[in-house]
């Protein structure tokens, strides 16, 4: 009886193809797991610039509006102010628009102030759904690949 060097079959030979294989698999896995990540912040960004320009849009419909009607509230409070204004006589009434360009630029530089305010706590369009799930990805993989080490006794 002579002892025969080969391995029995489907035990040692299949394994270097089942590695690799498997490896193969992950790493097809990881790039497929990256490119959905990359899609899924592209849309956030895209969602969200859009949601902005909306938003844009429609604000400066209304401030044409509001830019047109205070146009005229502007003439009537000049007016009235010049009516109200014990100075000069009945063709001095440019008083009335000098008192009420004053009291207008108070209030811009006031409402500029806000604004500044404003903008600076504001925030570009990030992907947070997109960064959440890549670090929840990053975790798994780092506590698989601390459980592996473990088992291997690499730790």
């Amino acid at each position: 009886m002579s002892a025969s060097s080969s391995p029995p079959p489907g035990e040692r030979s299949d394994a270097p193809k089942n590695i690799a294989a498997a490896i193969t698999e992950v790493s097809e896995r990881a790039q497929l797991l990256v490119r959905e990540e990359i899609e899924l912040a592209k849309t956030e960004v895209t969602e969200k610039a859009t949601k902005l320009v909306k938003g844009a849009v429609v604000g400066i419909a209304a401030g044409v509006f509001l830019i047109t009607a205070l146009f005229f509230v502007l003439i009537g409070f000049a007016w009235l102010l010049y009516f109200e204004l014990p100075i000069g006589n009945q063709f001095t009434y440019f008083w009335g628009f000098f008192a009420m360009a004053l009291i207008l630029v108070v209030l811009g530089v006031i409402a500029g102030l806000i604004a500044a305010k404003v903008v600076k706590k504001s925030s570009p369009p990030v992907p947070s759904m997109a960064i959440e799930e890549a670090q929840k990805i990053r975790e798994t993989v780092s506590a698989g690949a601390d459980t592996d080490a473990r088992a291997t006794g690499e730790i």
